[in-house]
């Protein structure tokens, strides 16, 4: 009776293409789906790589702040971020253009690859580095994303804060705030000017001498 059982369940699992030992080529690609359906949204941009929604004007609140024509992007390149960022969709192609000509091929030996960021900050209608009189800062425009953390695909987490510069995984971060130099037209990280020790700044302003990257 349990051998019969037993080849009638070998018929049925047969028939139906699955596996008594592992997962199915059409099980691991349900997976996939699956984990995908986590990122809300549709392509925005004009860009099938850039996934989000688009959010439309952005008034500010002081004079200087606001953006035309937002988006919220979700994930850049199959990365996600850890939270939706405002942004402009110039700051949405740069974080695209670095992602795939830096950052993956930094971490494409470490922990299996890239596979989401930190972001510590995105849109803030505030002035630069909240002094008190100071000029409006790119954040407020919609030009800027500060990243703090990237994730690998094993699970692991390296911090700009603790990891910058250390081990294969701080030299891949190190890597990637070298590699913002030009998809954004200004970078900050550790070193550059004592306010962003834990976090990577990039924004898409543009200067008459070229780009800024401390």
């Amino acid at each position: 009776m349990i051998k019969k059982l037993a080849s009638v369940l070998f018929l049925i699992c047969f028939a139906s293409s699955c596996s008594l030992a592992g997962g199915s080529k059409s099980s691991k690609r349900a997976e996939s789906r699956a984990a995908g359906a986590a990122v809300t949204g549709g392509m925005i941009c004009g860009d099938p790589s850039i996934i989000g929604e688009v959010v439309g004007d952005v008034p500010g609140k002081l004079k200087g702040c606001g953006i035309n024509d937002a988006v919220k992007v979700r994930a850049v390149s199959g990365v996600v971020l850890s939270q939706g960022a405002v942004v402009e969709c110039e700051t949405a192609k740069a974080l695209k253009t670095w992602l795939d000509t830096g950052v993956k091929p930094a971490f494409s030996g470490v922990g299996g690859g890239i596979s989401k960021l930190r972001v510590a900050a995105h849109y803030s209608c505030r002035t630069r580095n909240h002094k008190k009189g100071a000029k409006i800062s790119e954040h407020g425009k919609g030009r800027a994303i500060d990243i703090s953390g990237f994730t690998t695909k094993d699970g692991n987490e390296y911090s700009v804060l603790s990891d910058y510069g250390k081990g294969k995984a701080g030299k891949a971060i190190r890597h990637s705030h070298k590699a913002a130099c030009g998809p954004f037209g200004t970078t900050l990280g550790p070193k550059s000017d004592g306010y962003h020790e834990d976090h990577l700044h990039m924004d898409t302003a543009r200067y008459r001498s070229g780009t800024y990257c401390r």
